[in-house]
């Protein structure tokens, strides 16, 4: 009985989370976006950034239709790409500066 409490438990949390929108998702993607730029993405990683920035228009157009769920995952691909952006332009940076 407790093992069936705990399922239901887990899959209510799992239907709330899907089912509400994604706000920090897309706070996340946006802050990764601007890390990336501050980092110098324009210049040594525009196509990375460029695909975040497309990710998260995605993930805003879903959000405003209600559809949370794709919103979400486009958000954190979003991140990612803005994260890997971010990595690329300080490896960048750091190799010209040892040049």
């Amino acid at each position: 009985m407790a093992r069936l409490s705990i399922l239901l438990s887990a899959f209510l949390l799992l239907v709330v989370s899907c089912a509400t929108a994604p706000v920090q998702e897309m706070s996340d993607a946006r802050q990764s976006i601007e890390d990336a730029v501050a980092a110098g993405a324009e210049q040594h990683a525009p196509r990375a950034l460029a695909r975040a920035r497309q990710l998260l228009r995605q993930a805003e157009t879903e959000l405003e239709q209600g559809a949370y769920k794709a919103a979400r995952a486009d958000a954190e691909r979003a991140k990612e790409a803005a994260i890997e952006a971010r990595e690329f332009a300080l490896e960048t940076r750091h190799d010209k500066a040892r040049e």
